[in-house]
């Protein structure tokens, strides 16, 4: 198993993965967004990135950005969207990562009254965006989302979304599929239906209400028996600790702890 965390876009991207590199993280998660790493910002500073990563003897796996709407009702904002993802892509291939993670865009404002329209939007972009990580070879992994973002939640919003993608990957994200789910059980609904498609996975804790990215066990995901599930279905690829904490402490102390759960499964 490999461990990561990822960067906040707000401070300079090379300090952060000085800092992840320090509490023994196998690898960097980069969230591909402004103001510190967009892609424009990180290609300017490729090499020194690499060299670092070299250094630190650490692997990279790359975030699209998430702030985007590929599927508004607007066409000018989802053309815009969909070049700010596939201009991320063509940077990721530069950096050579070990997975691509893409987060689908939210449905807000008028866009709920309408979703099957929302849908073929979101639908034409996720066509553009997979057919252009196939071409760069990268290993494309979308992500669950939570309830509010009125877009692939449940399990079944997935079907034909792997039907139609045969290449893509899910990123299992822990803290969104146990959001609004009663008894948690969404998780490992999704760990049963697609532990042949999980690629990726993003380990953070709540209550079940809010995406607070908790660290692990400070909140009410079952994590004891989700990794029992996992490595059931023989998962062993990476994890992301999602842990939004000033006190980066907290990530170590949940590496250390998922690392424990997994010996002991």
């Amino acid at each position: 198993m490999l461990y990561g965390a990822m960067n906040f876009p707000v401070r300079p991207v090379l300090k952060e993965l000085e800092t992840i590199s320090g509490l023994g993280f196998d690898y960097l998660e980069l969230a591909m967004d402004p103001p510190r790493a967009h892609y424009e910002t990180v290609r300017r500073r490729k090499e020194e990135l690499l060299e670092a990563l070299d250094r630190a003897k650490m692997g990279l796996v790359c975030h699209l950005p998430t702030f985007l709407s590929t599927a508004d009702l607007t066409e000018s904002l989802r053309e815009a969207s969909l070049t700010e993802v596939i201009k991320s892509l063509e940077l990721a291939a530069e950096l050579d990562p070990l997975k691509v993670v893409l987060h689908p865009s939210f449905t807000m404002g008028l866009g709920v009254f309408v979703m099957d329209e929302v849908r073929q939007h979101a639908l034409k972009g996720l066509d553009a965006i997979v057919e252009k990580a196939e071409k760069l070879h990268l290993t494309l992994c979308i992500e669950n989302m939570f309830p509010r973002s009125n877009s692939l939640v449940d399990p079944e919003d997935f079907v034909k979304i792997f039907e139609r993608f045969p290449t893509l990957k899910l990123t299992l994200d822990t803290g969104h599929a146990h959001m609004g789910s009663r008894g948690g059980k969404r998780l490992f609904d999704f760990i049963d239906r697609f532990h042949d498609r999980i690629g990726h996975i993003h380990a953070n804790d709540n209550f079940g209400k809010e995406d607070n990215h908790l660290p692990i066990g400070a909140g009410t995901v079952d994590f004891p028996k989700a990794v029992k599930s996992l490595k059931k279905a023989d998962y062993d690829a990476t994890i992301t600790l999602e842990i939004f904490s000033r006190d980066r402490d907290y990530l170590k102390l949940s590496k250390e702890k998922l690392m424990a759960m997994f010996a002991a499964a």
